[in-house]
Order: C-alpha cells, then structure tokens, then sequence
C-alpha cells in the first residue's frame, strides 16, 4: 500500500535548496543512518523484552543462548502467538486490505513511495512473530521501517524520482549494516537488493547511511548485535575448487527452501476455499496450528554453543540443521512476519561443517578446516535465497578480514546464484512479488513505464481553431511565423475535417485542400502538415 497523504512537509525555500545541492542528498543519507541504526536497537530490545516476559529469561541474555527452554512454554507461546497474530490479521484485513510494499517492490514500481503507517505495522507484525518464538529473521522490519521513514522523509522534500529511491536504499543500507555489524555489506546490500544497481551518484549517500547506522547501532555495546566467527585457517588452491561444488550444493538447497515455504503457505494462509469452508471462529487457529514452529528456538540453545565451542557431534549438527530448515519453512509458511536472512546464515554455516566432515569421511587426507566451509556455506546459501552475491562476500570479509577466503566465498556465491537464477529464476524477495502477478526480477525501476500515460505523452500546448473560422480572420489570429502548426475542431472539441459537401466530418481537417488526421488522437493513423494559403509557411 502507497500512502498518497503528507503528514510531514518541509518549508519550501528548504526544500528548494535541498533538490539543487547533492551535498544535501548526504546530510539527509546520515539522518537517515542514525534512524535506521535506532530502529535497529529498539526493535532488539523490544524482542529481547518479549523473550525476557514470554520465556522466563533475563532480558540481557538471548533466548538461542539458553542451555534449555521449558517445554511447555516453547510450546505454548508461539502457538497462542500465533492465533493472536491470525486475529490481527483478520482485522488488518478489514481496516487495511491492500497488501504493504516492501524496499525492493516501492523502488521497483512505486519510484521509492512506501506508506509510514503500513511500515510499522509489518515491523511490529515481525517484532511480535520472532518475539513469541518463530523462526523469522528481524531484518526484514529493520529494513521495512528504516526504508519507510526514509521515503517519508524523502517524501516532505520533495526529492526527484530518483533520489527517493536512493532514500530508500540508504534506510535499507543502514539497518542491514547495524544488524550485522558490517557497513560494506549494508551498502552492497542497497546497491544490489533494493537500488537495482551501482551508481556513482548513489555510492557517497548509501555509503554515508550504512556507516552512521552501524555506529550508532553499536555505540550499545550491550546488544553484542553482528555475526561472530572464530579463528579460521589457510585457504588453499583447491579451496576454491571445492568451494564451487558447495555452492551449487547450497543454490539447490536454498530452492528447497524457498518452494517449501511457498507449499506451505499456499494452503495454509492463501487457500481461501479452505478458509472459506472453515468456520469463522476457527480461522484465526490457522495461524496457531503449528506445533512444529517450537523446534524455532529448540534449535535456538544450540546456536550459542556451536558459535563458542564448535566440538558438537557432527550427527548433532544435522539434527539442529534438519530442525532449523523446518522451523523456517513452517513459521514463514504459516504466516509469520519476517526473513530469511539470519536463518540461512546459521543454516549455511552448519551445512558447511557437515559438507567439511563429509568430504574428509571420503578423503581424509585433505583436511578441510570446517570453519572455513562453514563461512563459504553461510555465504553461499544466504546469496541463493536473498539473491545479493557481493553482500554476502562482504559479509565474509568484514567477519574475517581474510582476502584469501573472500575469494573462495566469492566463487561459492557466484554460482550459488547463477544456478538459482537459472533453475529457480528467482530470489526469495523477488520471488514473492512474482506469486502476487508482478514480472519483475529485481530492482531496477520498472514504474515509470506504468505511469505514463497518453495524457502524458500528447502535447498540451496545440494550438486549435473553429472549423467555421474565415481565412482572413485565421490569418488575424495567427500571423505567419507566430504558429508552425493548428488543429481545426468544431464546436463540441473533437478534431474535424472537411467533407464532400463542404461540411465538417470528426476524425480529421482540412486547410489548403489537403487533409489528414491529427497524430495524438485515438485512432489516428497518420499527420500531414499543410501550407498556410498564399505562403510557403507549414503550420
């Protein structure tokens, strides 16, 4: 949903002022940077409030960092979540039936227009599902609310097509940057998912954006937000080799992923004959008929430990990568707000050890250092569902600092995400605006083309005169050079020419003795200029 009302304006000699100085454009990218590292901090709060009330937990520690969870509350509290996020649903449906646009699908086709009520609703949609326990990823509503209060302010000064876009970008940018802890990634992040494209023009405000965001989102130390990785060994030629084989293991994966969420929600969330055939009363437990979306933060206690210890069993490590694949599929599946992002991180990160214990089962003398696949893996499934290849290489490299590894990561994800492209065609984002009819695969700013109009392309300042007008008063009206060229129309307004008879027929005129159809009317075929009489003039 677009919202067209302005609640927000800035005085229009400030206005003025910001649309003709590009330096301007910067100022408004680091104010949008601060918001978005702010959403970013207040939004983990919140959700580390929720775990705090909803689990029994101390609000300083993560409830994935938990040594245990009691059962009935795991079980308990994201099923009756769930309901009351149905019943919301069920009133959204009546108070707000248009669906709400994300980044990608505002700078695509709404040229960076995104509504500020609807953005807050999704955030508070995504705080409330990963606070009760889902296996969603925040960053979809970090990004959603940074993007939306970018375009609003965007949106009260006015600013041309193409630097709301921008705007849009920059919030995108500084929420992702704050979250993970990696200002590089951020920007590429805008560039490649929500922009649809590096530009020059672009690079100094989203660049600007994602580094106010991280620092501000890290100036609360306490938070620990970012991704933390241990020490890592040698990357070796043939590294790069076997790198390639993980990635198109992770592409075909992440299609996996991507088609079971899809099979899931079909007939859970979007079969309305199944909604339709179910009693009102019931529908909202739709939502809640998921007993599996515990193994969301089952799987969560082990997070912690895999990331400090990294000695689990290996039969271990495929449990919780089973049981995070499923919790993802059915919490995002059954309607829960939020991404994929965080979950094909970590799920990336296990699937690399077990392909690192694999191959070495096959070929023990090669020794693959795990955590080095278990990087690449990360990198690679994240690049097959979110669709941001370079994102995901900078990610990698602002985690370890190792060039040697950013360029097998980089091989990985390439290929990652050309076989996605190929066999699935799409990205997760870009995925979901296809099921909704839309054709497009990124992006790139598509609306314009759906704006235009033939109102818009005719010419407003055609000059017209009544058929029934004498020549010396035509001439009068229109000296010679004051005018290249005149319609004649009748009284009512429609284009006319001259018939048999001498009368006026619509559809065409006639000066000169020579008639012919006006190009900018409906069902006109051709335009012949004609000579104004006793002159060479063609008007």
């Amino acid at each position: 949903m677009v919202t067209t009302s302005r609640f927000l304006e800035a005085p229009r000699r400030l206005r003025a002022f910001v649309r003709a100085h590009e330096t301007s454009l910067v100022v408004l990218a680091a104010l949008v940077g601060i918001i978005a590292g702010l959403v970013v901090v207040a939004m983990s709060v919140a959700v580390a409030g929720l775990h705090a009330l909803l689990f029994n937990i101390p609000i300083r520690e993560r409830l994935s960092s938990q040594d245990s969870v009691e059962p009935l509350r795991a079980l308990l509290v994201p099923s009756f979540g769930g309901l009351l996020l149905g019943v919301v649903f069920l009133w959204l449906a009546r108070w707000r039936p248009a669906r709400e646009i994300d980044p990608i699908e505002a700078n695509a086709l709404h040229g960076g227009r995104m509504s500020f009520r609807g953005s807050v609703i999704v955030a508070l949609q995504t705080i409330w599902s990963s606070g009760v326990g889902a296996s969603v990823g925040l960053e979809a509503g970090y990004t959603q609310l940074a993007s939306g209060l970018a375009a609003s302010l965007g949106r009260g000064f006015h600013l041309r097509r193409a630097d709301q876009r921008i705007m849009v970008g920059c919030g995108a940018a500084a929420a992702i940057a704050g979250a993970f802890g990696a200002p590089l990634a951020g920007a590429f992040y805008a560039f490649e998912l929500v922009i649809g494209g590096y530009t020059p023009a672009s690079l100094t405000p989203v660049g600007v954006a994602a580094v106010a965001g991280y620092f501000v989102t890290h100036g609360f130390v306490a938070l620990s937000l970012g991704i933390g990785l241990g020490p890592v060994g040698n990357v070796l030629g043939r590294d790069l080799v076997i790198a390639a084989l993980l990635g198109i293991l992770a592409a075909l994966f992440g299609i996996l992923i991507m088609r079971g969420c899809r099979a899931l929600r079909e007939p859970i969330v979007e079969d309305r004959t199944l909604a339709a055939a179910a009693p009102r009363a019931w529908r909202p437990w739709r939502w809640a008929a998921r007993p599996a979306d515990a193994a969301g933060d089952v799987v969560g206690p082990w997070r912690a430990a895999f990331c400090q210890h990294r000695s689990m069993p290996m039969a271990v490590i495929a449990g919780v990568f089973v049981l995070k694949a499923i919790a993802s599929v059915i919490s995002l599946g059954s309607g829960f707000r939020g991404g994929l992002f965080f979950a094909t991180l970590f799920m990336g990160m296990l699937g690399g050890h077990l392909f690192a214990a694999g191959i070495d089962a096959l070929w023990p003398d090669l020794d693959l250092d795990p955590n080095v696949y278990g990087i690449i893996g990360m990198s690679a499934l994240s690049a097959s569902v979110i669709g941001g290849p370079l994102t995901m290489s900078f990610i990698a490299l602002e985690s370890t600092g190792n060039l040697w590894l950013t360029t097998a990561v980089l091989v990985a994800v390439i290929i990652s995400t050309q076989i996605t492209r190929e066999l699935f065609g799409y990205s997760f984002a870009t995925w979901r605006l296809h099921l909704r009819g839309e054709t497009i695969r990124s992006a790139a700013d598509v609306g314009w083309i759906r704006d235009l109009t033939v109102r818009s392309l005719m010419r407003p300042d055609v000059s017209t005169v009544n058929a029934d007008m004498g020549i010396e008063q035509f001439r009068g009206k229109f000296p010679l050079g004051s005018k290249n060229q005149v319609v004649a129309v009748d009284a009512g307004g429609p284009l006319c020419r001259a018939g048999a008879g001498g009368g006026c027929a619509r559809g065409g005129y006639q000066f000169g003795g020579r008639s012919g159809r006006h190009p900018s009317l409906p069902g006109c075929r051709a335009a012949s200029r004609h000579e104004h009489p006793a002159s060479d003039r063609r008007f």
